[in-house]
């Protein structure tokens, strides 16, 4: 395991592999603002020695080690993210990979099989909705993020220029995100969070993620997808409560849905072994068998 910087189209990104490059090439897309570290190095190591997989994460720009724009003025849109896994994949010599995203990076890993398919063998996605507006009734009526979460990201007070600031925000979001039928790990929490911020060039900038331009819509429906598809779906998420993980199942042919109870946004360590299992068996011959059932 070695972090690898990777140079292309003028920009720097930081990237880190685990596994032999030999093995199924998984590629991890994190979600808005956040660095690969949220990718958890345990997770990635039970991912890899458990297929085995070649499991890579990457630093989106704005995040962790990868190139970084001044708050405000990031000089790139959500499109160029969508191009930036594809460069990932590129400088590891690798064609095609098994995709996995989560939140944000579910909407970009849904992008980069509409407009880059060549690249993509399979879709897991967690913890998102359609990256894709939708005309059916079913889209029009998803449900709303929790009246919890939208109190919270309506009056939270963070001071971006001071770092104690920004990590106790960072873990109070976690906490709201994890949904709340859980026992939530602070300390746990409280650690990953400070890492990020330390290792970051310019923890400020990735709120430049906020303030993205998608660029020009796919002209695919979702319904062109014709990759094997899993969609993983907490059924206490406060953001994307579980509808949106259904109505995506939906609208992809063939996808399956694994909701996983009581489980808030992201991954959870609580469900590192349900969803590395459901992932291994999506992507070859897992060692695991998922349950299904919410």
């Amino acid at each position: 395991m070695a972090e690898r910087m990777i140079e292309t189209t003028g920009i720097r990104l930081c990237t880190e592999s685990f596994g032999n490059p030999s093995d199924p090439p998984v590629l991890l897309i994190m979600g808005t603002g956040a660095s690969m570290l949220w990718w958890e190095e345990g997770f990635c190591r039970m991912l890899a020695e458990g297929g085995p997989r070649f499991v890579i994460r990457y630093d989106h720009r704005d995040t962790g080690r990868s190139v970084t724009y001044e708050p405000g003025r990031p000089g790139y849109s959500g499109a160029d993210l969508v191009d930036d896994a594809v460069h990932v994949l590129d400088a590891h010599g690798i064609p095609a990979a098994h995709i996995v995203g989560v939140s944000a990076g579910g909407a970009l890993a849904q992008l980069l099989a509409l407009e880059h398919a060549r690249c993509v063998l399979s879709l897991v996605l967690i913890s998102t909705s359609s990256a894709v507006p939708g005309d059916s009734d079913g889209d029009r009526d998803l449900p709303p993020p929790t009246e919890e979460f939208m109190r919270f990201v309506s009056t939270v007070d963070v001071d971006w220029s001071d770092a104690d600031s920004v990590i106790d925000y960072q873990v109070a979001y976690a906490r709201v995100l994890a949904g709340g039928r859980r026992p939530f790990d602070e300390t746990a929490a409280r650690g990953l969070v400070r890492r990020d911020v330390e290792r970051a060039n310019d923890f400020a900038a990735a709120r430049n993620h906020d303030s993205l331009p998608d660029g020009e819509p796919p002209r695919a429906p979702l319904s062109s997808i014709a990759v094997p598809t899993l969609v993983i779906h907490g059924t206490a998420d406060p953001m994307f409560p579980l509808r949106h993980g259904e109505a995506l199942a939906e609208r992809i042919p063939a996808a399956s849905l694994l909701a996983l109870a009581d489980a808030g946004h992201g991954v959870e360590r609580t469900d590192w072994p349900t969803i590395v299992a459901a992932i291994l068996d999506h992507t070859g011959t897992g060692t695991g068998t998922a349950d299904r059932a919410s």
